[in-house]
């Protein structure tokens, strides 16, 4: 009996030793592995919608140049008074051929706030694209730690696979031997767990394809115009049909705002106002700020209806000499015209009305925007204190308590002193509970993405001459720009992605 339980046991510490050097086999790291950087950095790079905000941004800035311009002058010719008996160009002193010129000039200074508007319209598409590779961070950067938890946890259930394999050798050769108290029902339940664990790698593998067909969008370039670019040149060249995620989880780097940048703040203690301060700095809201802007403009343009609409024309005059020799003088013509708007009742009122109620429609997507932003904010700090207690509880109690449970019954087996399904059963809850603990250390990191993207605002330089006040935190100037707004730097303190270090 004793010879018979020493067997056992050395069966099951050598599928233990087996394990561990497959783990530490499947831990060496692959050169092909796809980090957490490279995903980010490429679906960044070849965003289309980033070079389509970035022409729609030059076509305003265009817009604006030409629309300060004054309309084209209009040139007149005209053959005037010609006689209809005889057609004749020298028969009526009043015959004659005249050139005219007009131009007209536009109500009030609707052509300068023509062009302010465009310019203030430009002027927001920098802050989209901040907005938009921000979000791109926390969307791919979400994507790929949702598929290295259902790689890892693949990779968890093969390894413990392996075991329950063991687990039915040692139990159906213990029933052959007719040694010990394994039932022929001990065979079936393990075997039945090896189902199961088969079953929950089909449906793991499946949502693996599934993250995988999601990053596809952002990690492959259908145009090809950036293969060439030597970022491609040196980048891994991802295979979507099977990602390799690394084996090694990236802490992602909390970017707190502080107004002491050596000493963070509780994020629980933040006040309301504080936040919504923070958040008026987001490249999104001032997005919405620099709209505003532009339709304020809207409404002095609207009020510029009030004013008359001036024309200057001039025209010259050609006239024959008369049939009888005598020289006849030519004409020279100038004036001035202008309307007058007097019945503003239903028309110019109505269109400033009208630009009011655009601009207070505008100034709602900022509330709803802020509303939103700490909305996220208030959730993702609940959930994030949440799942901090639940890691210390993992680590403190559960994880060590658990392995005991797991010990304590395959030595109460070995020794005849347990049943084999107590065995399976202890192993199994530990499988789920070293999952469950990924799955916190993996939602742990896709909030502090989400967190990074609401205070991304506090983190963000302007390259360019033009500093708008809303965006004065971290600003650098470049003099040699001709004042307008090129582009937006996310500086090392930005780069809310950014990984400390691995796990």
């Amino acid at each position: 009996m004793f010879s018979n339980k020493s067997n056992v046991n050395i069966v099951f510490v050598s599928a233990l030793i087996s394990l561990a050097v497959n783990a530490t086999d499947t831990s060496i790291t692959n050169v092909h592995v796809l980090t957490i950087e490279q995903a980010i950095k490429t679906a960044q790079t070849i965003d289309p919608w980033l070079a389509g905000n970035m022409h729609q941004q030059q076509a305003l800035e265009s817009m604006a140049q030409a629309s300060g311009s004054l309309p084209d002058p209009s040139v007149s010719m005209t053959l005037a008074n010609l006689p209809m008996d005889g057609f004749d160009f020298s028969q009526e002193a009043m015959t004659q051929v005249k050139i005219g010129l007009t131009q007209v000039f536009p109500r009030g200074d609707s052509l300068a706030l023509k062009s302010k508007r465009f310019k203030r319209q430009s002027e927001a598409f920098p802050f989209q694209r901040l907005d938009r590779k921000a979000k791109i961070a926390l969307t791919v950067g979400s994507l790929w730690l949702d598929g290295y938890r259902v790689q890892k946890s693949i990779s968890l259930i093969e390894q413990n696979r392996a075991l329950f394999e063991q687990l039915a050798d040692v139990a159906e050769a213990s029933y052959s031997s007719a040694l010990g108290k394994t039932r022929q029902q001990d065979i079936v339940r393990a075997q039945l767990e090896l189902s199961r664990l088969d079953e929950r790698l089909d449906i793991l593998r499946q949502q693996k394809h599934q993250f995988e067909g999601l990053l596809s969008k952002w990690l492959v370039d259908f145009d090809g115009q950036y293969q060439s670019s030597k970022y491609f040149e040196e980048t891994y060249d991802v295979i979507l049909n099977g990602i390799d995620f690394g084996e090694r989880l990236p802490q992602i780097e909390l970017q707190i705002p502080s107004n002491e940048p050596h000493k963070l703040p509780d994020l629980n203690r933040l006040t309301s106002s504080r936040l919504i301060n923070i958040f008026n700095a987001h490249p999104g809201v001032i997005a919405i700020d620099k709209k505003v802007s532009a339709s304020k403009t809207g409404i002095s343009m609207a009020q510029q209806q009030y004013h008359p609409q001036w024309g200057v024309n001039a025209s010259y005059g050609y006239r024959d000499d008369a049939p009888s020799g005598i020289e006849r003088s030519d004409f020279f013509s100038i004036g001035v015209t202008f309307d007058l708007p007097l019945f503003t009742d239903n028309k110019q009122d109505k269109e400033v009305d009208a630009a009011i109620s655009k601009t207070e429609a505008v100034k709602t997507e900022k509330l709803i925007l802020l509303k939103q932003h700490l909305s996220a904010y208030t959730t993702a700090i609940g959930r994030l204190g949440g799942i901090k207690r639940r890691q210390a509880l993992y680590k403190s109690k559960l994880l060590p308590q658990i392995h005991d449970h797991a010990e304590a019954t395959l030595s109460a087996y070995t020794h005849d002193d347990g049943d084999f399904s107590d065995v399976v059963r202890s192993r199994i809850a530990l499988l789920n509970t070293v999952i469950d603990e990924l799955n916190l250390n993996v939602e742990q990191q896709q909030l502090h993405l989400e967190l990074n993207y609401l205070f991304i605002g506090n983190s963000y330089s302007i390259s360019s001459d033009f500093v708008p006040k809303e965006a004065s935190l971290m600003t650098t100037l470049n003099k040699n720009d001709g004042g307008r707004v090129t582009e937006l730097n996310v500086t090392n303190r930005g780069q809310f992605w950014s990984v400390k270090g691995d796990n």
